[in-house]
């Protein structure tokens, strides 16, 4: 799935979610996003439980939480997507929103996370992402606020998280 073409924002792209189901995020307009690559078998999987509390703590407030399974580093998320959600919910009940298996680098990188990684590159300026569970917190603007890498732990994150939600939510101009 793709984004309009002049994409400016997050709010621009449609993914799917692990259903299958189309995604546009758009529908989150004005939320603050934290957009993260997860896998199964990692090291930092635990991480898993600490995203469910960020979501059960912040997501009445506005925050959403979208996973997105990816099997590119040292083949952590081989299953298939019914075998990652079922994996997800019965270890660690989440409930935050877990979308299709993508690539997040690469010539067949999600064309979100080719914006994701333009829009805020790494460490010395790298636009690849270089392993799992690493996050993106977009404000309610559709923008990246900061990026965090792996051994971020979520509840590291909860500062900025505040500071996105207290963020006014900008107005969207008629077109």
């Amino acid at each position: 799935m793709g984004a309009a073409p002049g994409t400016t924002t997050a709010y621009d792209f449609e993914v799917r979610g692990i259903d299958g189901s189309t995604v546009p995020l758009a529908q989150f307009r004005g939320r603050p996003l934290l957009v993260v690559n997860t896998a199964s078998a990692c090291g930092f999987t635990p991480q898993f439980a600490g995203l469910e509390e960020l979501h059960r703590t912040y997501g009445g407030q506005g925050l959403v939480v979208l996973g997105f399974p990816c099997n590119q580093f040292g083949a952590q998320d081989p299953g298939s997507n019914a075998e990652i959600q079922g994996f997800c919910s019965r270890n660690y009940g989440v409930g935050f929103a877990m979308m299709e298996k993508i690539d997040v680098r690469g010539e067949h990188a999600a064309p979100l996370y080719r914006w994701l990684v333009d829009e805020k590159p790494g460490f010395l300026g790298t636009k690849a992402v270089k392993w799992n569970f690493t996050k993106f917190l977009i404000g309610r603007d559709g923008h990246v606020v900061r990026r965090y890498a792996p051994f971020d732990k979520p509840a590291q994150l909860a500062a900025d998280i505040e500071a996105a939600l207290a963020a006014p939510i900008p107005r969207v101009e008629p077109a």
